[in-house]
């Protein structure tokens, strides 16, 4: 029946589109990251990061909102957590040069945006 109230919330819907936005953003740093890759790119990697910060925030903020007044699941929340702390990790991680872990951290960021993408969509 918490399911119900989250469905009929406006958070919902809100999280459905920041959930969109983030995936994009993390599918745009993979492309940048291949430029980067080969010899281009740098400048719009570094500046996609910002926005997967904020997209992470956003996500996040939404996910405690259709979990806490809307009473839908927490585990959305936890994962947005996940995904906003291995954002920053990534940026550590990449802004040092150490590409041996920024890379598969990147893709464990991709899986879990899209894991929450779908999820959003399914419901």
């Amino acid at each position: 029946m918490a399911t119900q109230v989250a469905k009929g919330s406006g958070y919902v819907t809100a999280f459905k589109a920041v959930t969109v936005l983030n995936a994009l953003a993390v599918l745009a740093q993979a492309v940048t990251a291949g430029l980067l890759m080969s010899g281009g790119g740098g400048s719009l990697h570094g500046m996609g990061a910002s926005a997967v910060h904020a997209l992470g925030l956003a996500q996040l903020v939404v996910a405690v909102l259709m979990w806490r007044p809307a009473r839908g699941p927490g585990w959305p929340a936890l994962v947005g957590l996940v995904v906003l702390l291995l954002g920053f990790v990534q940026s550590m991680l990449g802004g040092s040069g150490v590409v041996a872990a920024h890379v598969p951290l990147g893709m464990a960021l991709f899986g879990l945006s899209v894991w929450l993408l779908v999820w959003a969509w399914r419901r």
